[in-house]
């Protein structure tokens, strides 16, 4: 037998019984479907997770007051160890270290502001010049806080895009005079939108110099002090000589966190991973049940056709061409049906995008490959019992059960 003639003979037998054939392909196509779309969503949780953190800055280190982790109990330290703040000085003496390209002190809190009679509250972030361009914030008109003394600021603000049209509405506000808490500040710039991103709505931030957010909270503490290395090779060392200066400012106590940023993101990167492996690994379950499936099709289509085969081997078919033949069948039926999966699986990614446009739900390659190729030797593994089975049917038996 030809091999054209093998696959119009597993054709005619997949079309021959159309109820029978839809739904093997209908289940494969589920299983296909399922992964395509499941691993969208875990590589696409990965994904926006990594771009948020990425988008607080570039070659990041960040110093948090108090040391987090465990060591061994020394009594010693037990009775002269004073937990210390952040302060100002802190984060200027860091502007000495080689590693280090710039910096910006930070003191975050919430306050109301006040113009012709509106009233809201808000979140202020203090800090310096800098602080805009660590992290990457772009400004829609005027410009960042002014280089100067840190310890005494100027009484200016830079403002959200939402803050501004809540307050000014149309009319310009750049140079306006604004009170935020119990302080006048001259607005001199206006950041562009951004939306919500790790915790904080940069559209409903008001950007003050860290020693005027000091004063309006009553405190000369730091909430972080935010570090940018000179390049990504230089982030180890930039912690290294962070964590140098801040034990010597600090009589040798180690009483701070610096984390990185390529740490932070390459463990959620690690665990978001293996979150997408896991819900592909269940969803390619579903393949398994579908295979099961398609055995159980296979093995009513040998024994509706059991004169069909024994036409066949009378006329001098081998074993070899009814097995091909069958399992031909069966790679046909897992490959239109991981076709189609593979199809309603893009389709429903795509519909979860139309429906968050800030998740990335896009599959991975590797997955979609994996979904396919699984479908097909899922098809073809199972396939085999009934091709086996037809190709051992004796000629004479199967001709007088037809």
């Amino acid at each position: 037998m030809r091999l054209i003639d093998t696959l119009r003979f597993a054709r005619d037998a997949a079309t021959g019984y159309p109820v029978r054939t839809t739904l093997s392909v209908l289940a494969m196509s589920i299983g296909v479907a399922a992964v395509v779309i499941l691993t969208a969503l875990g590589d696409g949780a990965r994904r926006y997770v990594v771009g948020q953190f990425s988008s607080i800055g570039t070659n990041l280190v960040i110093v948090l007051p108090g040391r987090s982790g465990t060591g061994g109990f020394n009594p010693a330290n037990a009775i002269t160890s004073t937990p210390r703040d952040l302060t100002v000085d802190d984060a200027a003496a860091l502007k000495r270290a080689p590693a280090v390209h710039r910096l910006a002190p930070l003191a975050v809190g919430t306050s109301e502001i006040s113009y012709g009679g509106r009233l809201r509250e808000i979140m202020v972030a203090g800090s310096t010049r800098d602080f805009v361009a660590i992290r990457n914030f772009d400004l829609l008109q005027g410009d960042a806080l002014p280089d100067e003394d840190w310890n005494r600021g100027s009484p200016v603000a830079l403002i959200g895009a939402k803050i501004r049209s809540e307050m000014f509405g149309n009319a310009p506000a750049l140079g306006r005079l604004i009170r935020v808490g119990d302080r006048r500040l001259r607005i001199i710039g206006i950041l562009k939108p951004t939306g919500q991103g790790l915790g904080m709505n940069t559209d409903e931030l008001v950007i003050v110099p860290v020693s005027v957010a000091q004063s309006l909270f009553n405190s000369n503490t730091l909430f972080r002090i935010l570090v940018e290395a000179r390049s990504r090779e230089a982030i180890p060392q930039a912690r290294d000589e962070v964590l140098a200066i801040l034990k010597q400012r600090h009589r040798g106590e180690e009483d701070v966190t610096v984390i990185t940023q390529d740490a932070v993101l390459a463990t959620f990167d690690k665990l978001l991973g293996a979150l997408t492996l896991a819900v592909a690994g269940i969803a390619a379950i579903s393949l398994a049940v579908a295979g099961i499936l398609v055995m159980n099709v296979m093995l009513v289509a040998v024994t509706q056709r059991t004169g069909e085969i024994g036409l066949l081997k009378a006329l001098g078919a081998p074993a070899r061409t009814i097995r091909l033949a069958f399992l031909s069948e069966a790679a046909m039926l897992s490959s239109v049906g991981a076709l189609l999966g593979y199809l309603l699986g893009q389709g429903g990614a795509f519909a979860i995008r139309q429906a968050f446009p800030v998740f990335p739900a896009y599959p991975p390659d590797w997955a979609v490959i994996a979904a396919l190729l699984t479908a097909l030797s899922t098809g073809l593994l199972f396939g085999v019992m009934p091709a086996r089975r037809a190709a051992q049917l004796d000629p004479v038996l199967a001709l007088m059960k037809h």
